[in-house]
């Protein structure tokens, strides 16, 4: 029962980890990748949908990325999401494809996204944390109904503790890995 919950609390946490992570990557640093655009939700016949199924993203150079896409009566609307997204990136169209030149980030503008990893990194410690509460409240419940000792639950309560700050070091690593890649001029 103990064994069960606590690898049901990791897998939770790792996946809670890789979604925190997948938000870092569409956080901008100074050159150009796809990842940037993951978040950008376009409204496409009515329905949000995200860019990369409407769309071919490439990179052809350190510091552009290009749109293009499949059905070319989408192009105002994926112009449209990218401007009203956070990214601050300005779109050039050609009828055929949009390009958005990635600009050289001022040093304002680095302290804004470092912000930002911070608190998306809050986000996915709250996460890890919420997990643990459950998990915990779990143990409690299982003490209650006679399948867990307190001795039991006491150790289980400290294991899970050692996981929780495990991958919070997972995701405090990942925000000081961002915050260099950003602030590299």
């Amino acid at each position: 029962m103990e064994k069960e919950l606590l690898d049901d609390a990791r897998d939770r946490m790792t996946k809670a980890v890789a979604a925190t992570k997948t938000e870092f990557n569409s956080v901008r640093s100074g050159r150009a990748s796809t990842a940037l655009l993951d978040r950008i939700q376009v409204d496409y016949y009515g329905t949000p949908t995200p860019l990369r199924q409407i769309a071919n993203l490439a990179t052809p150079e350190p510091r552009l990325l290009t749109v293009t896409p499949y059905d070319k009566s989408a192009m105002k609307g994926i112009e449209k999401a990218i401007m009203e997204s956070d990214l601050g990136l300005n779109p050039n169209n050609d009828g055929q494809v949009i390009r958005l030149p990635i600009p050289h980030l001022t040093e304002e503008r680095r302290r804004e996204l470092v912000k930002m990893v911070h608190r998306l990194a809050e986000d996915g410690k709250v996460a890890l944390r919420n997990i643990r509460r459950e998990v915990l409240k779990d143990f409690k419940d299982a003490k209650h109904d006679g399948l867990l000792g307190e001795d039991d639950e006491r150790r289980a309560e400290e294991h899970m503790q050692k996981l929780t700050d495990e991958f919070v070091h997972q995701i405090e690593e990942l925000v000081k890995h961002k915050e260099a890649e950003i602030l590299e001029v």
